[in-house]
């Protein structure tokens, strides 16, 4: 019987489980996979195919469904379905929507969930599709509740930390702790996002210790780390650097809509600094903030760099920052105070204008 994922402090995670389950062979029939972490997933997903299906009938023990193909039939006829020349079978489900489903079919899904033989291993995998299902959904939900649930989240910063060094080592290269982060913080954080990006910087970096210039030069910044330097720009009263990275990002086809949120997000997380800074708060004090206001806790390099940059502005342009930042979303969703259409053609002007109403609040401080 598929062991259940833990759910109370202190005992073992459902990733917990499945490391347990590889080392000692002794594999749940039920595993849904989730969360943020897809590189780890795809390590994990391929760790236990190879310990299921390891022989010469690998094909004939492998059996895939998703969305598009999905068929219940199909799908039990699969769980049912002898291992050929081995002990296992593996079924996998990708993307499998079970919000969508009807009251029929999730009574049927459960009956099959509900009896997988001893040798098949089911996994459904969540990438795209939310793993979400209603807790009214009594039999499914029991069903589901019998595996073990894995959440691939985000490393923290020390594991990742952690992680990029031994890639850089691998490559005959090193790294500080301090440029790991910055590297994280560029390319957003993702294992998967930071393997490219290490293999190109080893590949450019001349010598052994990586420096900031051969990230710099090889790295496509995420679209937070542009803004990022948008904000620092605008809060030195520099419309013209600004401006000219606005012009950038909307050359590369990024949406104005988008590049509004992300400079909104940032002057928000300069009035929380603000606000810190004038309690006689640091970074831990903002840092439980953002993760209140966002659900997730901040990057250690978000935090450094919003400090660094709220000790330039006031409170007052903080607050003009954040309503001005209001009023260009209103129009640039189509709605002004006033209740008008306004013109999605317009939307770089929009920013471009609103970039230099936020230069000129900062040079009157």
């Amino acid at each position: 019987m598929a062991k259940k994922a833990a759910k109370n402090p202190g005992e073992p995670s459902g990733l917990d489980q499945l490391k347990n389950d590889l080392k000692t062979g002794q594999y749940g029939r039920l595993y849904l996979f989730h969360g943020e972490e897809h590189y780890l997933r795809d390590h994990y997903l391929e760790m236990l195919r190879k310990k299921l299906l390891d022989g010469p009938a690998e094909e004939f023990n492998y059996h895939r469904f998703t969305q598009e193909n999905m068929d219940l039939q199909a799908l039990a006829d699969a769980v049912e379905a002898m291992p050929m020349m081995a002990e296992h079978t593996l079924v996998q489900v990708d993307d499998y929507d079970l919000s969508r489903l009807s009251e029929g079919s999730r009574e049927t899904l459960a009956g099959i969930l509900s009896d997988i033989p001893d040798y098949c291993t089911v996994v459904f995998v969540f990438g795209t599709v939310a793993f979400k299902y209603d807790a009214r959904w009594k039999k499914l939900k029991e069903a589901l509740d019998r595996g073990v649930t894995v959440e691939f989240a985000r490393q923290s910063p020390r594991e990742l930390n952690s992680w990029i060094r031994k890639h850089f080592l691998a490559a005959g290269k090193d790294i500080s702790d301090q440029l790991s982060e910055y590297l994280t913080f560029l390319t957003g954080g993702t294992m998967a996002a930071l393997g490219a990006e290490i293999e190109k910087i080893a590949a450019y970096a001349s010598g052994r210790e990586v420096t900031r210039q051969d990230i710099d030069s090889v790295v496509t910044p995420v679209l937070d780390a542009e803004i990022f330097d948008i904000t620092d720009a605008i809060a030195n009263g520099d419309y013209e650097t600004a401006l000219r990275k606005l012009r950038t990002l909307i050359q590369m086809q990024q949406d104005p809509i988008l590049l509004l949120a992300a400079i909104g997000s940032q002057m928000r997380r300069l009035l929380y600094a603000r606000i810190c800074m004038a309690a006689g708060k640091g970074d831990a004090a903002l840092g439980e903030m953002l993760k209140a206001a966002s659900g997730r806790a901040p990057h250690p390099y978000v935090l450094q760099k919003t400090m660094t940059t709220a000790r330039r502005v006031t409170d007052r342009f903080c607050q003009a920052a954040v309503k001005l930042c209001y009023e260009a979303d209103c129009q640039l969703k189509g709605f002004s105070a006033g209740g008008q259409r306004g013109s999605a053609a317009d939307g770089q002007r929009t920013l471009e204008l609103l970039l230099l109403t936020l230069a000129q609040e900062a040079r009157r401080d």
